[in-house]
């Protein structure tokens, strides 16, 4: 009797286990009841089933990463190597509608995600020469168009599109060469040109100094008088008394030392 008791304990359990599934943090959980897909979403927490009457599947609804590699032409028609990541999440909402219109979590990535993704790389890239593929703002602008493109088309699908990276950009090596080289010389450019500013700018600064040098000079020539040179050599004498002040008819002083002064 005890034995068919344990026995009926652990059926118990087993069917227990079986019977919930435990939908984690950053998961959403989707309800199929004899294979029809509920609207609404099951949250976080645990959720009960009914083997084959009621099933129920995880999605995950954290930020995902998406890296993808290419080969794209340039608005040149050069083949330019690219490296690019795709950060996305299922909206927890759209979850069960994705799940009835495209397929499970694989799926969606493989028909919905990628296509998209592949498709918005190349129509960006094409409009764009390789010059600019390369620098840095012309990576940030299309980095911009292609995230624009997919959020509006994945975005009413229950995609949302957090952001686009181009991690790196592979050219031809000859290529590469030549544009490195064209921009060390722009910078260049902007280099002499800078130093050139800055020469004109400190001659400027040499001009004003002159300039005001001689305006003082022409203020002193202006407001010094006789009565005021006559005070001054009268002050010279107060201060050396071995020297004797001779008046003249023009009123201009005449020095002369006191013999035996030293």
């Amino acid at each position: 009797m005890k034995r068919s008791r344990a026995i009926l304990l652990i059926v118990a359990l087993a069917c227990l286990q079986t019977a919930c599934v435990v939908i984690e943090d950053g998961e959403v959980g989707v309800s199929k009841s004899f294979g029809a897909i509920s609207d609404a979403f099951v949250p976080q927490g645990v959720a009960f089933v009914v083997p084959v009457a009621r099933q129920i599947e995880t999605w995950n609804v954290k930020l995902q990463e998406l890296k993808e590699g290419a080969q794209v032409p340039s608005s040149e028609g050069l083949i330019v190597g690219l490296d690019t990541s795709l950060l996305f999440q299922v909206t927890a909402k759209d979850a069960p509608r994705i799940r009835k219109t495209v397929g499970d979590q694989r799926q969606v990535i493989e028909r919905l995600i990628i296509p998209y993704f592949r498709n918005a790389v190349r129509d960006v890239v094409a409009g764009y020469p390789v010059k600019n593929i390369y620098a840095e703002q012309g990576r940030k602008e299309i980095a911009a168009k292609i995230r624009d493109y997919l959020r509006e088309n994945l975005g009413p699908r229950g995609i949302e599109v957090v952001d686009v990276l181009l991690r790196d950009i592979q050219l031809p090596q000859r290529f590469k060469e030549s544009i490195e080289a064209k921009l060390t010389a722009e910078q260049r450019v902007q280099q002499k040109q800078f130093e050139l500013e800055q020469a004109v700018k400190e001659a400027e600064i040499e001009v004003a100094r002159a300039r005001g040098a001689a305006e003082a000079q022409q203020i002193i020539r202006e407001t010094l008088s006789n009565r005021y040179l006559q005070y001054l050599w009268i002050q010279t004498l107060n201060q050396n008394p071995n020297v004797i002040y001779v008046a003249t008819e023009a009123n201009m002083p005449i020095f002369k030392g006191v013999a035996g002064a030293k």
